[in-house]
Formats: structure tokens, sequence, C-alpha cells
């Protein structure tokens, strides 16, 4: 694979594209900067001076889908949409460079297939008058045929990036040949009848996601196949049902606290959390491995993005564990294990993904999510503490108190943050999305103080940190978009119905059906990680949940249990190869430790399913 083109068309396609991004990345983070002024500003107005903006909410709902589309493009770009890359990994250079430009032609399809629906998705939007600002809401809709437009060109120049011509040529014939297949088996495939739903929804996706193809386009390709090959459905479904599912504005937050950890790494609170646990138990046996469990605890508290707080930790503690005799993949396995129990602790991205497509309070989500990541915590302590007892003492002396209270005292405004999102939230004074708002306006104002006293802010990287906030929540939102238009197919097939009436079949009762819930969550944790798992059974198993008596949150907690230890679970679970990429550690040699730690964590998660307390225990 050569970095840059060849030929002269292709090169100037890609110069082309390098400034359009250029632009694009501009655009996103200046909506990132607004979405928080814009929301921050309607927290004042109503709380601090009881005169609430009734304009600032539709404000934000309108700049939020051109965030979205926008960082959906910047991620394309950069190669940072979600995807399955293991299997293709495995292969031969030559193979891997050939799955590469089927990908980058999947996406080309795709986009282009759905420019013109957008456009005319977007012009029937004209038509209607939003309430507040009383602007036409195809400007808000006008988002989804320009991030189409922007997609198209940053796969294409990603194909003249990765390509040769007789890739490309060979690729093309394939492309054509199997639509071409596809379009001709139509009677067989209609035929079919709801069997035709595993040729597009299990085969066609699977191969899609195995071939590393972005999981969001295995989706939309699934989605439009099926809906142009064996329903009368027009095309334009697809993008208003995305528009639905990226238009929430509970779905805000995620870019909020995206932006939230990261500012929380840039202006050094998380590392003051570190340094004060390690000052406070590092001279216990194996005791910085409860600091690096205490620490991923509290930061998932704060920044709700897994691979944020696996960054933020790990190269804080690892190079002084690895000091004190620890092995790399043992540093690694409980860094993983860490990663699977911390999904429930809010402000998790997860939580509020299943608050928000689910129908589920995410201020219940928030309560309840705290008691099940202390069972689970738990359960780690002990294996940590049962194979502390092989190792030999520390070698470590007791920190003074006198720096155990210096290292507190410095560490207090970062151990107060996850206690203010959480009252706030709880007592009502801010909702889910708002508090964002707040915590990013705490987070500046901190660092803006440490700086003034030690100069260690960099503000070069602020650009960078607002660039990848949009790319990240792009890519995290364009899944849900395109889950929710495949959910809406599904849905149309008749398949909800026959999933609920299968599911009220088996046996065991409400035991039963979260046990099963529990396994089959673990499995499409581990194969779509989290959010795209969720967005695609949740609005299809809750329901059913809830017609045999089971409370949201509990059935919720299973849910984000489950998905986190299939997420972070070998072989499969792409969260484990990120927490192998950031500890820098071959997964061959991090895969044998995983194994207790696993054990110990699915004892937990079926200690939470038989027990409904320790969800909903705390809920009034």
């Amino acid at each position: 694979m050569t970095a840059e083109p060849t030929h002269a068309l292709a090169r100037l396609f890609c110069h082309v594209n390098r400034a359009v991004m250029k632009v694009t990345e501009a655009v996103a983070v200046l909506l990132v900067v607004a979405e928080t002024l814009i929301l921050l500003a309607g927290v004042i107005s109503r709380y601090g001076f009881d005169n609430p903006l009734t304009w600032s909410d539709e404000l934000a709902q309108i700049l939020f889908i051109w965030l979205s589309m926008l960082g959906a493009v910047l991620a394309l770009d950069r190669g940072e949409h979600m995807r399955l890359s293991a299997i293709v990994n495995k292969l031969p250079a030559a193979w891997r460079d050939w799955f590469q430009t089927m990908a980058a032609l999947t996406v080309c399809v795709f986009v282009a297939l759905i420019i013109v629906p957008a456009y005319s998705h977007a012009i029937e939007q004209m038509d209607i008058t939003t309430p507040a600002l009383e602007i036409p809401d195809g400007l808000r809709a006008a988002a989804l045929p320009v991030g189409a437009a922007l997609m198209l060109i940053a796969a294409i120049s990603r194909l003249a990036r990765c390509s040769s011509l007789r890739q490309l040529g060979l690729g093309v014939l394939v492309v054509a040949a199997l639509g071409a297949a596809l379009w001709l088996g139509r009677p067989a495939l209609i035929a079919m009848g709801n069997y035709n739903l595993l040729v597009f929804f299990v085969l066609i996706v699977g191969a899609c996601v195995a071939g590393g193809i972005p999981i969001a386009f295995a989706f939309g390709t699934a989605t439009l196949a099926y809906l142009a090959l064996v329903t009368d459905a027009p095309l334009q479904i697809v993008v208003s049902r995305m528009d639905e599912g990226m238009s929430g504005l509970i779905l805000l937050s995620v870019p909020l606290f995206v932006l939230l950890g990261a500012l929380i790494e840039m202006s050094g609170l998380a590392r003051s959390l570190i340094e004060f646990m390690a000052a406070l138990l590092g001279h216990v046996r194996g005791g910085l491995q409860y600091v690096l469990l205490g620490a991923m605890f509290l930061v998932s508290g704060i920044s709700g993005s897994k691979a944020a707080d696996m960054a933020a930790v790990a190269p804080a503690l690892f190079p002084e564990m690895q000091r004190r005799g620890s092995k790399p993949e043992d540093l690694v396995a409980l860094l993983s294990s860490t990663g699977a129990m911390t999904e429930t602790i809010p402000p998790s991205l997860v939580l509020i993904t299943i608050g928000a497509v689910c129908g589920v309070s995410i201020t219940s989500l928030f309560i309840g999510g705290l008691l099940p990541a202390v069972i689970a915590t738990l359960a780690i302590v002990a294996v940590c503490f049962a194979r502390s007892r092989k190792e030999a003492p520390s070698a470590a002396r007791r920190a003074p108190w006198r720096v155990i209270g210096k290292t507190f005292i410095v560490a207090l405004p970062a151990l107060a943050l996850p206690i203010l999102i959480r009252t706030a939230v709880i007592e009502g004074a801010a909702t889910a999305t708002e508090v964002s708002t707040v915590g990013i306006a705490y987070t500046v104002v901190i660092g803006l103080l440490v700086h003034a006293f030690k100069k260690h802010l960099n503000f070069k990287r602020l650009y960078p940190l607002l660039t990848e906030t949009a790319a990240l929540s792009g890519a995290i939102l364009l899944i849900i978009g395109m889950a929710t238009a495949m959910a809406w197919a599904l849905t149309q097939s008749g398949f909800s119905a026959a999933l609920v009436s299968l599911m009220h079949g088996m046996p065991g009762g409400q035991v039963g059906f979260l046990l099963i819930s529990m396994v089959v969550f673990i499995v499409l944790g581990s194969v779509l990680e989290g959010i795209p798992a969720i967005v695609l059974f949740g609005p299809l198993l809750f329901p059913v949940a809830r017609s045999l008596g089971i409370h949201d949150v509990h059935y919720a907690m299973v849910v984000i249990l489950s998905m986190g230890m299939g997420l972070f679970a070998p072989p499969l679970g792409v969260g484990f190869y990120a927490a192998c990429a950031i500890g820098k550690t071959s997964p061959d040699k991090v895969f044998n430790r995983m194994w207790t730690y696993m054990g110990a964590l699915f004892i937990a998660l079926l200690l939470v399913v038989l027990v409904p307390w320790i969800s909903i225990g705390f809920l009034k």
C-alpha cells in the first residue's frame, strides 16, 4: 500500500480532498464549541437567572445533525470508523490491501446511492417550520446530503491512496458482479419470505463486518439492499430513519462527554487522581493494581469513553508497575478487565445511548449503574488479591502522610467532578445532556487555574482535541443512525413480532429471559461493540423484558455488563485489542491471562442478573 498515489489524476484528487477536509475540520471544531456554549448558556440562563432560552435546545439540535455528519466525514477520512479488523489483519499484505479496496468501494457505492434520497428528504423538510426559531427544518436536514457528498469525496480519496489501478478495476468488477447477482436473484429472494432476512442481515452484514467494512456502512449497505430488492419502500426511508436516529437531543451528550474526557486528560485532572491513589496504596502488595482499578472506576465516571479511560490511566501507571516487577501482559489483562466492568458507571456513553434509543430514564440509569459496577470491581479486586499473595512483598515504602495529604489536596478538584456531575443529574439541576457542559466549564476553569501556577497546559493540543471529539462522535452517531434504519427494516418485515413471540415462549420466565439475553449480548458485544448492538437490538428486546415484568434499569444493567464482557473478551472483543494496543503488548501474550478475570466478571454478572435490587435498590 502506498501513502501517495502515483497517478497524476489521483494525486490531484487527493490534494482536493485534503483542502476539503481542512474546511470540514474547521467547521466541525466550531460546531463542537458552539454546541457547548449554547447548552451552557441555556443552563446558566434557566438556573442562574430563571429566564429559560426558548431557542437554545432547538438551535443545538439543528447544529447537532451537522456536527454528526461532518464528524462522520472526518472519521471516514481518518480511518477512524468502528470496524472489525482482527480477521483482515491476519491475512497476507496483498489480501489486506484487497479488502481495504473492497471496503472503500462499498462505502463509495453506499454514499453515492443515498445522496439523491438525502437531497429529496432535505427538500421535503423545507416545508416544515421549526417552532422557536421559525426557520425551515430543511436547513437542518441539509446536513445529510452535504455529509453524504463529502463522505463520497473522502471514500474516493482513500481508494486513490490505498489501491492500485489493477486492484480498483478488479474490485469494481466484483462489486458489479455481486450487485448483478442480487438483482437477478430478486424473484428467489422475494419467494423466500422472511428467510431472506438471513441473506441481508446475517450473510451480507456478516461478510461486510468480517471484511473490515466500517460497521455503520455494513448496516447501511444491508438495509439499502433489502429495501431496494425485496420491498416497495423508497430508498428515502433509509435517510429519514438515519435522520430520526441521529437527531435525538439526548445524543448531544455523546460529543460533549467525549470532549469532557479529553479535557480531563489534557488538564491533568486524571493524573492527579492517579498520583493520589498511588501515594495511598502504592506500598501495599499488589497496591498499584488496586490503584489502576480505582483510577479506571473514577475516570470512567467522568469521561464516559472506555478508550479514553484506558489511554489516560495506562501511560501514567504502567511504567511504575513494570519497574515493580509486573509483566506487561498481566497489566494489559487487568486493564482490559477493568474496561469491561466500568461500562455501567455514569456518565457512560453506553448508558446515554440505551436511555435514548430504548426510552429509559437517563437519571435512573445513572443511579442504577453504580452498584453493579461496584460488584464487578470487587470481583476483579478478589482476583488481584489472590494473585498478589503469590508476589514478593512490595519494596516501595509507605508514602509519608504529608505526601498523601498534598496529593489529596491536588486531586480534590478531580475527585469533586464526578460528584458534581452525578449530583447535578440526580437532583434535577441539569439534564444528562446539559450536565456535560457544566463538567466542561468546571474542567476548563480548574485547568486554567492550575496552569496559572504550573504552566503545564499545551494549548496547541486543543484544536486536534476538538477535531478528535468531532470525528469520534460522528463515528458513534453514524452507527446509531444506520442501525436505526436497519432496525426499522427488521420491524417492518415482521421480524420484531416473531422475536417477541419466540422470547415469550422461552422457558424459565424472567430468569430464563435474562440468562438468554446475557449470552446473546456477550456475543453481540464481541462482534458489534456496545453501541451498535444496543441500537439494533435494544428496541426489540426491551419491550419483551417489560412484558415479563423486568424493570427497565435492571435489564439495562444486565445488557450493558454482558456487552462489556463481550467487548473485552478475546478472541473477538474489539476493546481487548484496543487495550493491547494501548499497553503495546501482543494479544497472543495476553490471551491466556484474561480468563481468570473474565470468570470473576461472569460471576458478578450472574449476581446482577439474579438480584434485581443491585440495579434498582436505590431508585426513588
